[in-house]
């Protein structure tokens, strides 16, 4: 991978992240840091099951992929923040 994939798979990152977060409801205590590396596995992973099924390469935008990446990236967001949280309750 050269410099253009690393700073490609930062952004991608970045978006994928901050959706993911965006769509789980509450706020977060999960680092921006973390934020990004959930968001760059999630859309690794993201990308690898849409072309598992067959919608990674479609005409025009891939809102399906995009769909898959932004949903595994919140779940990734909500188990890391629930792992952070360890035994403490919340109220």
């Amino acid at each position: 991978m050269d410099i253009s994939g690393l700073i490609s798979a930062l952004v991608v990152g970045i978006v994928i992240g901050a959706l993911g977060r965006l769509v789980l409801p509450g706020r977060q205590q999960v680092g921006v840091v973390w934020t990004i590396v959930v968001g760059i596995v999630a859309a690794l992973i993201g990308s690898g099951i849409a072309g598992a099924v067959g919608v990674a390469d479609t005409k025009g935008f891939d809102w399906i992929e995009l769909i898959i990446q932004v949903a595994l990236a919140a779940v990734g967001v909500g188990a890391l923040e629930r792992a952070r949280a360890g035994g403490r309750v919340r109220r």
